[in-house]
C-alpha cells in the first residue's frame, strides 16, 4: 500500500511539472512562429500553400510557416489575424473586406476598392493588405457556348430580351442579399427572370452543363468554366463589386522578417483569373491535394525568380 501511495505521489509529481511545460510548435504566442489563415475553399487553400512555399523558399527554409486551415468564413480568418492567432491570411477579397472587415459601402471601381482596402487596413488594423494577385473572384452570371452563340450572348444586358424564356440557377442565399443579390440586381438592370431556381452553389455548374438551366449565377474562378466550357457575360453595368485577390499580413510580422514581404510581393500580378480556375479545377475536379497544386505550379515557374538569380 505505501509503494502504491509513493507511486502516485510521483505520477501527480511528474504531472505537476509538465503542466506548466508547452510542447515546441503548440504555443500560439511563439514569437517565431509565422501562421497562415486559409478558408474551407480549394482556392484559400491553394493559395495558402503557395505563401507558405514561398516564404520557405525565400528565406532557404529557415522560416516554417504554418496553416490554419479550413476555417468557416472571412469574420472568423480576420479575428484570428486581429487575435494575433495568426500573421498572414492567403487570400483576402477586397469586396468582402471592404464591406466586412472595414464596413465601408460597396465600390464598384476595382483600383478604387483595392486603394481604400489598403489604407483602412493600413490605418485600422496595422496591416498591410497586398495589391492583387492577379484574379478577382467575383459573380457573374455564366451560360454554355451553346447556349451563347444561339441567342448571341455576350453581356448580362444581353438576356433582358430572352428573360421569359432562359432559366436562372442561383446560390440560394443571393435571392434576399443586401446591396449585390437578387433584388439589387432587377433594380439596376431592369428585369427579372420568370423562371429562377435557387440551389447550393456548388450544384449550379453541374445544372447547366446538364441543361436543367440555362443561365447561372456562379464564381468567376470556379474550375468548371473551363472544364465546361461556359461563356462568363460581361457585367455591362458594373452591379458586381470588385473581388480582387490579395495576400495579408501583419506590419509587425514585415518588420521583423523583411524576407516575408519579398515572398509576398513576388506573386503579386502573377496570377490571372483564366489561370486559377485552371488550379482550382485541378483540386476539385481531379481530387490534387490544393498543397500539391500550389507546389507544382511555383516549381513551373520557378519561384518566380530569375535564372541568374538563383
Amino acid at each position: 500500500m505505501k509503494r502504491l501511495s509513493k507511486l502516485l505521489l510521483v505520477v501527480v509529481a511528474c504531472l505537476t511539472i509538465l503542466s506548466g511545460c508547452t510542447l515546441p510548435g503548440l504555443s500560439g504566442s511563439d514569437k517565431d512562429s509565422i501562421k497562415i489563415t486559409a478558408l474551407a475553399t480549394s482556392e484559400s487553400q491553394i493559395m495558402s500553400h503557395m505563401v507558405r512555399l514561398m516564404i520557405e523558399h525565400e528565406t532557404d527554409g529557415k522560416l516554417k510557416p504554418t496553416l490554419i486551415n479550413n476555417l468557416g468564413s472571412s469574420t472568423i480568418q480576420h479575428n484570428a489575424i486581429e487575435n494575433g492567432d495568426a500573421q498572414v491570411s492567403g487570400v483576402r477579397y477586397t469586396g468582402t473586406d471592404l464591406t466586412g472587415a472595414l464596413g465601408e459601402e460597396p465600390v464598384k471601381d476595382p483600383k478604387a476598392a483595392l486603394e481604400l482596402t489598403q489604407k483602412g487596413f493600413e490605418d485600422r488594423f496595422d496591416t498591410k493588405f497586398f495589391d492583387s494577385y492577379g484574379f478577382a473572384n467575383s459573380y457573374s452570371f455564366m451560360v454554355t457556348r451553346e447556349t451563347a452563340d444561339k441567342f448571341d450572348l455576350k453581356t448580362i444586358s444581353d438576356l433582358k430580351e430572352y428573360k421569359n424564356e432562359l432559366r436562372l440557377g442561383v446560390d440560394s442565399s443571393w435571392m434576399n442579399r443586401k446591396g449585390d443579390g437578387y433584388p439589387g440586381f432587377i433594380e439596376e438592370y431592369g428585369f427579372r427572370f420568370d423562371s429562377v431556381s435557387p440551389m447550393q452553389i456548388g450544384l449550379v455548374y453541374d445544372a447547366l452543363n446538364a441543361n436543367s438551366i440555362d443561365v447561372a449565377l456562379g464564381y468567376t474562378t470556379d474550375g468548371r468554366i473551363a472544364a465546361y466550357d461556359l461563356v462568363v457575360l460581361e457585367d455591362d453595368r458594373q452591379f458586381f463589386p470588385p473581388y480582387d485577390a490579395s495576400a495579408l499580413a501583419t506590419n509587425e510580422l514585415l518588420e521583423k522578417h523583411p524576407e516575408v514581404e519579398r515572398a509576398l510581393e513576388k506573386l503579386v500580378g502573377q496570377i490571372s483569373t483564366e489561370t486559377m480556375q485552371k488550379l482550382n479545377y485541378r483540386a476539385d475536379g481531379e481530387s490534387i491535394e490544393p498543397a500539391v497544386v500550389a507546389e507544382e505550379f511555383l516549381e513551373e515557374h520557378n519561384y518566380f525568380e530569375e535564372e541568374e538569380e538563383k
